[in-house]
């Protein structure tokens, strides 16, 4: 697949990623409320291609909130977006007509794995993975089926492509997710909790995966409350605190020795839980 970043001997992390330095997502200003309630308060954030940036605070930060942005999920009250070449601008006005072309190209560049699943539950798990890239993208219909095959045997599930979601496991539900997702072959992959819906005896096979996707060198975003997952993948981590980045850095210092107090309780009380 042509979806992995090209790799460089710079920037090499902890369990083998490499950067790039060429820009997969950047955020300026980043703003958004709901009603008075102001979520995000101007995130600037740059992922490079190659990195797993993990994403991690307390419920109600605007994680969730943040990640959603990024594919226009939600849109956003001000700030800047940019997903590779493309970048739109919002200043709480409804994006024109150039806008909304860039967003639809931005969306394409990008994966999302919901919390939920969001499978269809009247589409096969093969039907899951190739129908956006055979409607959205317009890729032929043989060639969409060959890769989501590939894809669903790299996520361990080659044996139920032809079954419904409704007879999977939400493990396996998720590991579909996943596959579809990167059946579009995104520049980068958003995910927003995803173990956070598994009983737990099924957090592990999901792990599994996104760790084989970081140890390919894909670009990844990830929303989660999985500390000791979250210390061992990420190449930098993020901690947000009331919509603001209260500490950003290097694995080894926000989930070793973060210099915010409150990023110190959150991680601390996170990893003895997670034990």
């Amino acid at each position: 697949m042509n979806s992995a970043p090209a790799q460089t001997a710079s920037g090499q992390s902890a369990i083998g990623q490499t950067a790039t330095g060429q820009t997969a997502i950047g955020l300026r200003g980043l703003r958004k409320r709901f009603g008075a309630n102001e979520v995000l308060k101007g995130i600037d954030l740059d992922a490079k291609d190659g990195e797993v940036i993990a994403i991690i605070g307390a419920s109600g930060s605007g994680k969730s909130t943040l990640l959603r942005c990024i594919p226009f999920l939600e849109v956003a009250d001000a700030g800047e977006i940019q997903v590779g070449q493309e970048r739109v601008t919002l200043d709480g006005g409804a994006p024109g007509r150039a806008a909304r072309a860039r967003i639809q190209r931005m969306r394409q560049s990008l994966g999302f794995v919901f919390q939920s699943f969001n499978l269809w539950s009247h589409r096969t798990v093969l039907q899951n993975v190739t129908e956006a890239p055979i409607h959205v993208q317009g890729r032929p219909r043989a060639e969409a089926i060959a890769e989501a095959e590939a894809l669903l045997e790299k996520v361990g599930l080659a044996e139920k492509r032809n079954a419904w979601p409704s007879q999977l496991s939400g493990g396996q539900q998720q590991r579909v997710a996943i596959a579809r997702a990167l059946a579009m072959r995104p520049r980068a992959l958003l995910f927003d909790e995803p173990t956070s819906a598994l009983d737990p005896e099924l957090v592990g096979e999901v792990l599994r995966v996104i760790r084989g996707l970081a140890e390919e060198g894909r670009t990844m975003l990830i929303v989660t409350h999985e500390m000791g997952f979250a210390r061992d993948v990420c190449t930098r981590g993020i901690f947000l605190h009331q919509g603001v980045v209260e500490e950003e850095g290097p694995p080894e210092q926000v989930f070793g020795n973060p210099r915010s107090e409150r990023c110190r309780r959150f991680v601390t009380s996170h990893l003895h839980r997670n034990a």
